[in-house]
């Protein structure tokens, strides 16, 4: 089932998310209507606070960025397989220079900003099944990562933004939570007036 995503705005998206255990009711369902729900919506990636709830649980599934030529071999063929679930995730380690990269957000619609972030991550994380994995991710593999994460914890990718371009999108992001936007996908807008 495709769920409708919640727009820039939403308190949902500011708040740290919680922990989850493996009882956590319909998980399976879930996990597959965000699957669902972000393949819809042409995603890489989507975090749980963006349909609404506030848990420590993320998809990703980062293997369009495979195709991309500017890549290295290397590098397309760690995205081509890198499709996974995320939960209750915890970034130990990020090391590197940080590097600019386009990033935009199902959330945020129509904006796309450079973002800087550290290139490599050593994180910990559990499985559908509640298995529990420590890995190292580069490139993009760990920017999807870093991008969903920071999800869980109540960031969004403008807060990431210098002073003066997060002024420049101001009326933009305005627009986004009062609903003023076209979008070919499922939303979920915090401002938009009731029809009565």
């Amino acid at each position: 089932m495709i769920l409708p995503i919640v727009a820039y705005g939403d308190p949902v998206l500011k708040k740290q998310a919680k922990e989850i255990t493996k009882d956590y009711p319909n998980l399976d369902t879930l996990i597959d209507n965000m699957f669902e729900t972000m393949y819809g919506a042409y995603g890489v990636g989507l975090a749980a606070p963006q349909i609404g709830l506030s848990i420590r649980l993320f998809i990703v599934d980062a293997s369009p960025f495979a195709e991309d030529d500017d890549l290295s071999k290397e590098e397309q063929e760690q995205l081509k397989d890198f499709k996974r679930v995320f939960i209750n995730p915890i970034i130990l380690e990020e090391t590197g220079d940080e590097w600019a990269f386009n990033e935009g957000c199902l959330s945020i619609p129509d904006v796309r900003e450079d973002v800087f972030r550290q290139p490599n991550i050593k994180i910990q994380y559990q499985d559908q099944d509640f298995n529990t994995h420590t890995e190292e991710l580069s490139g993009l593999a760990a920017r999807v990562f870093q991008h969903e994460y920071d999800h869980i914890e109540g960031v969004l990718f403008t807060d990431k933004l210098s002073a003066l371009k997060k002024r420049l999108i101001k009326g933009k992001l305005t627009n986004i939570s009062k609903g003023k936007i076209n979008v070919d996908y499922r939303m979920k807008f915090p401002l938009m007036k009731k029809k009565r």
